[in-house]
């Protein structure tokens, strides 16, 4: 018998009842390290004090009333993230991958505005990942995610990553934009270089492409900065937000310069919940902690040592972890053949830390933002524990 809840995601047998600060807590009192928080998604931890006030304050008032009627909420964090991005105007929705699907619309609606309908292809990136919808499976690219839903959509071009000269062939008198995430995540924690992105915004200006960035996982402070491509000195022409802008609450954002924001008329695009006063309550406060003096600086210094501290796990266990990778607090461990890291989310789990599985056999780690130095030498300590639990054995080292 199928169970009520669709099978859809191949869950860990826990269920958690109350969490605080980077912690979790299980129905059956188990204490868990958080350091997947909900995949990069409860940016300020779980029952934060500002956000859970926010929230019932307003779930008080009034919850929904639909975009037929000025939003004040959303009007308030809108005029918010403008005066802190580099975007003139906002929209907002529900999640990242309906973000990607608006930011690709507003792509092809720039370029048919102008008198060029015909340019409406996307350059993507192996390994990248942008979300379940038909349209974001097509832009993601992966075999595996597309298999047994028809044909793709048309429109995604798909290059490796970090290579310039496979860009550059790639461009065609139909092709719109480049799209891309600062740190693919789902791809195995990979950073874009900074030279990398700074070319990708040098050659967008030269062939009028526009730059448009996936910004659904390492914006809202992750990197240490308030979005990720501000390490890299660019501006894109249009991003996606989601995940952490909402603190845990489905919230995703469109952010875009004028000369894109402008086609998106009434009519061409448009939510039923996005934007709602609840959900834009919560990203007021979330905002409200981010933008706060010193936070984000302290995020940055916690990163550092958290990159540290995994550099010399890595080499503690070299027949278990590769090495690290990623920036600010969203980092991997690159394992070894000999270990899955299927396995070493398990193992993790076993000491008490929570993780995420990422592509290219990497163990995700992206803990809340409000983490502290001691919060990470905890993890560290329960991730030496769960290395020597995967360290293979000498009998089966020489059975190889």
């Amino acid at each position: 018998m199928i169970p009520a809840l669709m099978p859809t995601y191949n869950r860990a047998d826990l269920a958690f009842e109350r969490g605080e600060g980077a912690r979790l807590w299980t129905v059956d009192g188990r204490r868990f390290l958080d350091f997947g928080a909900g995949i990069a998604t409860t940016s300020l931890g779980h029952g934060h004090p500002h956000l859970v006030k926010t929230i019932a304050e307003q779930a008080a008032k009034v919850m929904h009333v639909s975009n037929l009627y000025r939003v004040p909420q959303a009007e308030q964090l809108a005029a918010r993230h403008v005066a802190a991005s580099f975007a003139d105007s906002v929209f907002f929705c529900n999640s990242g991958a309906e973000a990607n699907e608006g930011m690709v619309k507003a792509v092809r609606k720039y370029h048919a505005e102008n008198g060029n309908p015909e340019r409406f292809h996307m350059i993507c990136f192996e390994g990248a990942f942008h979300g379940r919808t038909l349209a974001m499976l097509s832009a993601t690219g992966n075999e595996k995610y597309l298999a047994g839903f028809g044909p793709p959509v048309q429109g995604f071009e798909h290059v490796p990553f970090d290579n310039m000269n496979a860009v550059r062939s790639a461009i065609t008198p139909q092709t719109a934009g480049i799209m891309i995430e600062p740190i693919q995540g789902e791809g195995g924690v990979r950073p874009a270089p900074i030279r990398f992105l700074k070319e990708l915004r040098q050659v967008c200006d030269e062939f009028g492409l526009l730059l448009a960035l996936d910004e659904v996982q390492t914006g809202m402070g992750r990197s240490g900065k308030l979005w990720a491509h501000e390490w890299a000195g660019i501006e894109p022409d249009v991003m996606s937000s989601a995940k952490g802008i909402g603190g845990g609450f489905p919230l995703g954002a469109i952010l875009a310069k004028e000369k894109v924001a402008k086609h998106l008329k009434p009519g061409t695009h448009g939510t039923t919940y996005g934007g709602g006063p609840l959900a834009c309550s919560a990203g007021n406060a979330v905002l409200d902690v981010i933008l706060a003096e010193g936070f984000l600086a302290n995020v940055d210094r916690v990163a550092r040592h958290l990159w540290t501290s995994l550099e010399a796990l890595a080499a503690k266990h070299p027949s278990v972890v590769e090495c690290a990778q990623g920036a600010g607090l969203l980092v991997g461990l690159k394992l070894t053949p000999d270990v899955s890291n299927g396995e070493m989310q398990s193992a993790a789990v076993a000491e008490g830390l929570l993780t995420v599985a990422a592509g290219m056999n990497v163990l995700r780690l992206a803990p809340p933002l409000v983490i502290t130095e001691a919060d990470v030498d905890e993890a560290i300590e329960l991730l030496d524990r769960a290395c020597r639990r995967m360290t293979p054995s000498k009998a089966k080292a020489a059975a190889k």
